[in-house]
C-alpha cells in the first residue's frame, strides 16, 4: 500500500528517491512510552515493499516525559543504507521489512552521538 504524500518527506539516498513519514499522533502505547518511535520508508516513484524502522527511544510527544530523539534526514538515510545492505529490495512488493535499531547503533547511523530530548526539564 502506498504511503500518503501528505505528511511525508522526500529524501535521496545514493541516487534513489524515497518517501518517509512518522505517524501524526502517537498510539496509546507510544504515548505511554511502551512501544518505540517508528517511521516508515518506501520508494517515491514506484512503491513496492516498505521499511518500518523502530528506534530505541520514545516519541518526542510522549505523555510521560520519556527520553526521545528527533528523526533527522541523516538518520533516515543511514537506516535506508543499512536496510539495503541487509537485503531490503524496495522495488519488490510485499510486506514491509522491520528494521530495529539498537542503542549502540545510533551513533554510527547519525555520524555523531545522538542528542536526546527529555521533555519537561
Amino acid at each position: 500500500m502506498a504511503m500518503p504524500k501528505k505528511g511525508s518527506r522526500l529524501i535521496t539516498v545514493d541516487g534513489a528517491v524515497f518517501r518517509w513519514r512518522v505517524r501524526d499522533k502517537p498510539t496509546y502505547c507510544q504515548g505511554n512510552g511502551w512501544t518505540p518511535l517508528r517511521f516508515a520508508v518506501e520508494r517515491a516513484g514506484d512503491p513496492g515493499g516498505g521499511l518500518v524502522v523502530s528506534l530505541p527511544c520514545a516519541r518526542p510527544d510522549n505523555w510521560l516525559g520519556e527520553r526521545a530523539i528527533a528523526i533527522r534526514p541523516v538518520l533516515v538515510a543511514g537506516c535506508v543504507r543499512r536496510a539495503l545492505a541487509e537485503g531490503w529490495n524496495p522495488e519488490r512488493p510485499g510486506s514491509p521489512l522491520p528494521l530495529t535499531v539498537a542503542e549502540d547503533e545510533l551513533a554510527a547511523l547519525l555520524g555523531e552521538p545522538p542528542q536526546y530530548l527529555v521533555p519537561f526539564l
